[in-house]
């Protein structure tokens, strides 16, 4: 009579995100499996409310992974969802990209300029529109000072509670959640003509 041990092992792992990634860092592939399919989806949100690209929100996510993956030995969650680690590392990813593109467009802009042939399918022009609504958001979120704006970026477009966010910043949530107060005062100053849907959260 077989045994049920191989119909077991088939199945998918289980645990808490700290348990999956120290498997994982022993080895186990379906572990670090389980943990992409619990986050990349909001791994690939925040990346895309952070860049307002689908391209460079499919990269980061690749990225973010990869990094994981990579460092699965070197790094010891603290918290019981690896999702705020991964956030940041999204974040910083993202960070060091714009200033890859900033460097490239100021180089392009020096260059002379072609006649531009526009796509005028009715879905990229939906898509196009909506990543430029984003992007107006994410340009006055730029403007906000450091600690407000990391705060923004990880419960605002990330979806962190408060109390992931203390962890991951290092401060009280009391903190957190002044930093989120004055950063919604601030943004609405500055998108008074736009519909930021992004920033459209219940209160902390």
């Amino acid at each position: 009579m077989q045994s049920d041990d191989s119909a077991d092992d088939q199945d998918p792992p289980t645990g808490s995100d700290q348990a999956l990634w120290a498997r994982a860092a022993d080895g186990d592939i379906a572990a670090f499996g389980e943990l992409f399919g619990r986050h990349a989806g909001a791994v690939w949100n925040y990346a895309y409310r952070l860049t307002g690209s689908w391209p460079s929100a499919e990269d980061l996510t690749s990225l973010t992974f990869l990094t994981a993956w990579r460092r699965l030995g070197d790094v010891t969650l603290v918290n019981e969802s690896a999702r705020p680690w991964l956030y940041t590392v999204t974040s910083n990813l993202a960070r060091r990209e714009q200033r890859r593109l900033g460097r490239f467009s100021s180089a392009l802009s020096r260059l002379p300029r072609g006649r531009v042939v526009r796509d005028h399918a009715d879905d990229v022009a939906e898509q196009v529109d909506a990543d430029r609504r984003l992007r107006v958001v994410l340009d006055a979120i730029a403007t906000l000072p450091r600690a407000e704006r990391r705060a923004v970026e990880l419960c605002l477009l990330g979806g962190l509670s408060t109390a992931a966010a203390s962890a991951v910043l290092g401060i009280t949530e009391t903190s957190v959640r002044a930093r989120i107060s004055r950063a919604r005062s601030r943004l609405r100053g500055l998108l008074q003509d736009t519909t930021p849907t992004v920033l459209t959260i219940e209160e902390p």
